[in-house]
């Protein structure tokens, strides 16, 4: 076997293991049936849909051959570490962390922050842009989390609210 695409490929392994932890992961829950969804039965589907998806990628890189068929590149570290660093941090701010003497900080000074360190991955930084973005998501979040959806997180920081 001869791999005409090795990004497709290794796109298609990356799907087929993600998809595969979901499925797995959800056995622990009650998956149920169509009529009566259990709350496994979703990320289930999900899952089986996500590995399904990285077989026919990984089938595709195989058989048919797309592109220059160039290898695949280096790591990017730099995105990697600012995309998943902002989401660690936004996830402290939104609730705390009591052990490490952190208050709650609420989700829309947690989407400002999460904004700011994530566009630190790009190498097109503006500031502007990042504000406007932040305030857009920041709104939109506020709107259909808190207003429509009323779930139950902290907006704004614990010292302004009390």
């Amino acid at each position: 076997m001869r791999i005409k695409n090795q990004k497709d490929f290794a796109s298609g392994l990356m799907f087929m293991g993600i998809g595969l932890v979901f499925a797995v992961g959800t056995l622990f829950y009650d998956v149920g049936s169509a009529s009566h969804m259990g709350p496994g039965y979703f990320p289930l589907l999900l899952g089986v849909l996500l590995t399904a998806l990285g077989v026919a990628i990984a089938l595709q890189a195989v058989v048919l051959k797309t592109g220059a068929g160039e290898g695949i590149g280096s790591w990017a570290w730099r995105p990697l570490v600012y995309i998943l660093g902002a989401n660690f941090v936004f996830g402290i701010l939104l609730t705390g962390s009591p052990g490490l003497g952190l208050p709650t900080i609420g989700m829309i000074v947690g989407i400002y922050v999460l904004t700011l360190i994530a566009s630190l991955a790009s190498s097109q930084f503006k500031i502007r842009e990042v504000l406007i973005l932040a305030t857009v998501l920041a709104v939109g979040s506020y709107m259909i989390f808190i207003v429509l959806l009323k779930l139950q997180i902290p907006a704004w920081p614990y010292f302004i609210t009390g």
